[in-house]
């Protein structure tokens, strides 16, 4: 996961100075010094560290500061406001032409993601904010780009405008935005050729291009686990084009996260999205301060917000509650909220935006085995509609057929009947209790933590 040695390092050096009730120069000094190689190790920018180990100091070694009575706190407060200038300050949003159609250029470098992105983005406006866009096969180089877009427009239901191969990258993109114009199509998302490095030929192309249609935005796609490399990129990119924002890849991965630190400062141009995943909803709207809150621990319960109410329908979860208060929960209703909860994302990146999941006992660095989810989902479809309702008629016979049913073994049938059984209990005491009472200690009671 991204930034995740970094979160470590910056979290474990804020934690022996949080609750320091003194707080001195030399202390400053010695967590500056680990800030400094955490984030170095992270591939962020070695001027960008350097800059940033300078604010942070220069706000931490204040007199305010030092005779605060919460200075530890204060010093946390002042990283995770210099964290989140770093990689912004505010969210950067899409730009919106004043007469349609919106035009967004999308370049990059070849392997960064660029075609995958512009279907990503362009399913982004239209289920996020009601947008109609139009996709725009404008690379004519790479072997079956274009057939690449066309496919993934059939599977997002989106109209893609190509002309072949044969036509020139500018001719497509001026055609392409008249025919949005005739269609009311209030977006377009024009994906250029990529290159396998910054090429003068087809750099000058990307120019012409520009010249020629006047996007509103020109997003560079670069993937962020080429750390160091995707800052020169996006440097080089910014100096030929003056992009408007950047879509980081891959962010999901096993990357150190140091692009994201440092292209910002490097460019000075916003990063507008990131990938978080392969599905073609896994693209999010960079915040940079949800970001710095998730590096340092914080949690990220906006976006976890955002993310529920995207895949959870309003009036069920009403539905849902009443069911919880009246505990008439069932086992058809576990199995429809564990459908909605992993449409949400990974469970181990939910739990990670829990503010203090790092500090839980039992949830730091959990790994949270999607085959088991298969075998919860198996063992509840094995069992009838009059079981599902009332697990308490389940005898020992039927356990078997369960378990036989469901590939499973006697044990996780009866694992998860008890933290099923479990669950409702705790749900019938949280919605009865009163202020002060009923407070119970016990295992989270889902089977797949």
């Amino acid at each position: 996961m991204a930034f995740e040695g970094l979160a470590d390092r910056l979290q474990s050096t804020l934690q022996k100075i949080r609750g320091k009730g003194k707080l001195t120069e030399a202390d400053v000094n010695e967590m500056m010094r680990e800030i400094r190689l955490a984030l170095l190790e992270a591939d962020v920018n070695f001027k960008v560290v350097k800059d940033f180990i300078k604010r942070v100091k220069e706000r931490a070694i204040g007199q305010e500061i030092l005779q605060s009575l919460t200075p530890g706190q204060q010093v946390v407060k002042i990283v995770h406001d210099e964290l989140k200038q770093l990689m912004g300050g505010e969210q950067s949003k899409i730009a919106v032409a004043s007469k349609p159609p919106t035009v967004i250029m999308m370049v990059g470098l070849q392997g960064a993601g660029k075609t995958t992105t512009t279907g990503k983005l362009a399913n982004h406006l239209r289920k996020q904010l009601n947008r109609k866009p139009l996709l725009v096969a404008a690379d004519i180089y790479r072997p079956a780009a274009i057939n690449q877009l066309q496919t993934l427009g059939k599977q997002l239901s989106l109209p893609v405008f190509s002309l072949g191969d044969k036509v020139s990258p500018v001719e497509i993109a001026k055609q392409a935005i008249e025919k949005a114009k005739e269609e009311h199509q209030d977006y377009v998302l024009i994906d250029t050729a990529g290159r396998l490095h910054i090429d003068e030929e087809l750099m000058q192309e990307l120019v012409d291009v520009k010249e020629a249609v006047k996007p509103d935005e020109i997003y560079l796609v670069v993937d962020a686990m080429t750390g160091q490399d995707a800052v020169n990129v996006a440097d080089n990119f910014n100096e030929q084009l003056d992009i408007t924002g950047v879509i980081l890849t891959k962010l999901d991965g096993d990357t150190r996260g140091g692009a994201a630190l440092s292209i910002r400062e490097v460019t000075d141009k916003p990063i507008k999205f990131v990938g978080m995943g392969e599905k073609m909803d896994a693209l999010e709207p960079f915040h940079p301060e949800r970001m710095a809150s998730r590096i340092l621990g914080m949690g990220d319960v906006l976006t976890l917000i955002e993310k529920a109410q995207t895949n959870i329908d309003e009036n069920k979860a009403k539905e849902l509650e009443k069911k919880m208060r009246t505990a008439s929960f069932t086992f058809d209703d576990f199995l429809e909220q564990l459908g909605n909860v992993r449409k949400m994302g990974p469970l181990d990146e939910l739990i990670g935006m829990l503010p203090g999941a790092n500090k839980m006992k039992g949830l730091k660095n959990v790994q949270i085995d999607e085959k088991q989810l298969v075998h919860v989902e198996a063992i509840i479809q094995s069992m009838t509609p009059k079981e599902k309702e009332s697990p308490e008629i389940i005898n020992a016979s039927r356990r078997k057929r369960i378990a036989k049913g469901s590939g499973t073994t006697i044990q996780e049938v009866n694992r998860l009947i008890k933290q099923f059984d479990e669950m409702r209990k705790m749900m019938k005491q949280m919605t009865g209790m009163q202020k002060g009472k009923g407070k119970k200690k016990g295992n989270f009671p889902f089977p797949f933590m």
